[in-house]
């Protein structure tokens, strides 16, 4: 009987994993399983899966050179089964007398473990995840007591405590947030320009082969595995983050909210899948920034913007995924019921800007946080989708999805699902904040300027409706309560119209 079995999760990619600690050769084993179990929780994007798949074996090639036992389940093996059989497959092989493994990043994953192991009658030992800057008891001990969490006061916390932009004990520069001065749209009349090319990797042998493979077992799936570009490895995630760095991260304040036809990246880090992978730790990438600012090479606010999402909001976002599972996955603030459109997976709309946001997804597997929050999310707030169909539609189609991440923003910010727990207000706009931040408007059949008629952009209708159902309560909130008040101001008949043309759009959404 062994003394140890080190399971390594798909998305725990580091030779730092804390759960491999104290590995001893001799007496321990290291195990990997692939599963198709895994790319069909939610229906997958090819690319999605491909990333995990290449990732997970490019990694082991890292673990086999240093010589230790291991047992890599591929997909394509003879072993039948889902993940949890295979895992008791293994488990009945080896007989180990515990399982060590890092905090999955999924709440279903943990109760996949403990109950396989259970059955297994092996010791399951869950190893805190040294990967992130705030455990889990870390971030309960700073949220108990707060029936409203928000992340700018958590963030000040971090700040402190790992000593980032601080002058002394004050904010560098003297704010904490310069998001202010990170809200620029591309300029109208000449577009984004030249935009440096972030890094792009060709697929190597052992990714050509898993997207052949993914290609086969998977082939109804959504998305392409055409644009494949994305690090599959640390030696490439390390090149991505310099890239970043040394070219885009000098505008990314300026413009990560900006949006425009056929520039899928933008000034984006796309570093997502390799800090989620973690191939890259959020300590290199937060210190990456800051080295930067201080030589002079980037804005304060550009840095600032880049640190809070990972400081901040990402270590944010997972204390409150697993502070408030399993019942986050059934939050329904609105109690909206309406089914997802078929265009979420194909993209044959005609509003341009829903158009050009799933067709860069299901292209690439990947939106930046404004075309997901504002775009695709602020729809399916607007028409009343039920909220656990959207949040595996967004777990399903973006490379960097890993549900710690992606339900709290997709249930929490983008659909408001989970009330006031996180967020202040609704994150919805009409038709004019699309206009306004991006070109997808020119040329479209749908004028975001009104709110009726046969020419009404959906966005306007159903912003309106929104506010006429829910006027009360958002009268009722100091952040919401000017767009309440604009809605007074339309007579009895304006209103009244723009309920039948909303019910009209919510009755038939594919027909938009």
């Amino acid at each position: 009987m062994m003394r140890r079995m080190v399971l390594i999760l798909g998305d725990q990619l580091t030779l730092d994993n804390p759960a491999l600690a104290d590995f001893d050769p001799q007496q321990d084993v290291v195990v990997m399983i692939e599963a198709a179990s895994e790319g069909m929780a939610v229906w997958s994007h090819k690319a999605r899966i491909v990333l995990f798949l290449s990732a997970m074996r490019h990694f082991a090639l890292a673990l086999g050179e240093r010589g230790w036992p291991f047992v890599y389940v591929k997909l394509d093996d003879p072993l039948p089964g889902d993940f949890a059989v295979r895992l008791g497959a293994v488990l009945a092989r080896h007989q180990p007398q515990a399982v060590y493994v890092a905090e999955p990043g999924e709440w279903r994953m943990q109760q996949l473990l403990e109950e396989t192991c259970t059955t297994a009658q092996t010791t399951l030992r869950l190893i805190d995840d040294t990967h992130f800057l705030c455990s889990k008891t870390e971030f309960a001990t700073w949220a108990k007591g707060k029936k409203e969490l928000r992340m700018e006061f958590f963030y000040r916390v971090m700040r402190k405590k790992h000593r980032v932009l601080l002058d002394g004990d004050q904010p560098e520069g003297g704010e904490w947030n310069y998001d202010a001065e990170n809200r620029s749209a591309f300029p109208k009349r000449t577009g984004p320009g030249t935009i440096p090319a972030p890094a792009s990797f060709p697929p190597d042998a052992i990714t050509r082969e898993v997207i052949a493979l993914v290609d086969s077992e998977f082939a109804d799936h959504p998305g392409s595995t055409d644009q494949f570009i994305w690090p599959v490895d640390r030696a490439q995630a390390l090149q991505a983050l310099a890239r970043f760095i040394d070219t885009r991260l000098i505008q990314f304040g300026t413009f990560q909210d900006a949006m425009w036809t056929d520039t899928p990246f933008g000034w984006h880090a796309l570093l997502s899948t390799s800090l989620n992978l973690h191939l890259l730790s959020p300590a290199e990438v937060v210190a990456a920034a800051e080295a930067a600012y201080r030589a002079g090479q980037i804005p304060l606010a550009s840095a600032e913007g880049f640190i809070r999402q990972i400081l901040g909001w990402r270590e944010f976002i997972r204390g409150v995924y697993w502070l408030d599972m399993p019942g986050m996955k059934q939050a329904n603030h609105y109690d909206h019921q309406r089914p997802l459109p078929r265009f979420y997976w194909t993209g044959e709309t005609g509003m341009a800007c829903m158009k050009a946001a799933i067709g860069q997804t299901l292209e690439h597997g990947y939106a930046h946080h404004i075309q997901r929050l504002m775009v695709t999310g602020n729809f399916a707030l607007l028409a009343e989708l039920t909220p656990q169909q959207v949040c595996d539609w967004y777990l399903a189609v973006y490379v960097d999805a890993i549900e710690w991440v992606e339900l709290p923003n997709t249930a929490g910010m983008a659909l408001h699902a989970l009330g006031n727990r996180f967020t202040s207000k609704p994150y919805i706009s009409s038709g004019a904040y699309i206009k306004r931040q991006s070109n997808y408007c020119s040329g479209c059949k749908y004028d975001p300027a009104q709110r009726v008629g046969a020419q009404a952009c959906p966005f306007t209708t159903l912003y309106w409706n929104f506010i006429d159902k829910h006027e009360a309560t958002l009268t009722g909130n100091p952040r919401t309560a000017l767009m309440a008040k604009n809605i007074t101001r339309l007579s009895s008949t304006e209103r009244a119209d723009i309920r039948a043309l909303a019910a009209q759009m919510l009755a038939y959404p594919d027909a938009l």
